[in-house]
């Protein structure tokens, strides 16, 4: 797998991350659909996801719980925006369920999955509601997280 950093935030409030992963892109992008596969590589260890729940369609719902090596349990509720089968996922947090807004929406993710010989380019844009949201999110390690996550995805779908 390479990182790719030629691909720019379209503004102040997107983070950006890409890698080319080498399987083919309805490996990675089953990847993100089956639940039991998104629970294998979706948390970066030593971080866990104990539940996962999706309903993979527009204006279906996600739902997954991070767990912590502490033990603490961090739940995650969103929704699907747009879903084309093996090509792009939109999702937000802005939605709990059924268009039902959320108390604190942060972000809107689109991830793209695109052939490049046979390999996937990978390609996550995490835009949020706000230049300090963005910030925020850097500062939580996003490069560092999604990047080590991008890693076990890749592991994974490597072995389907």
């Amino acid at each position: 797998m390479t990182a790719v950093t030629d691909i720019k935030p379209a503004d102040e409030r997107e983070l950006v991350l890409t890698r080319l992963i080498d399987a083919p892109r309805e490996k990675v992008y089953r990847a993100f659909t089956d639940p039991e596969l998104l629970k294998q590589w979706f948390a970066p260890l030593p971080w866990t996801i104990t539940e996962a729940e999706l309903d993979v369609r527009s204006g279906g719902t996600n739902r997954f719980v991070m767990r912590s090596p502490e033990g603490e349990l961090y739940p995650n509720q969103g929704v699907y925006l747009e879903v084309i089968p093996n090509e792009k996922l939109v999702l937000t947090d802005a939605y709990t369920e059924a268009w039902k807004p959320s108390e604190k929406p942060f972000m809107t993710a689109i991830l793209t999955f695109e052939d490049e010989g046979g390999k996937t380019r990978y390609t996550a844009r995490a835009r949020h509601w706000s230049a300090a949201d963005r910030e925020a999110h850097e500062k939580m390690g996003f490069h560092e997280g999604w990047g080590q996550c991008a890693d076990q995805l890749a592991a994974l779908v490597a072995k389907l």
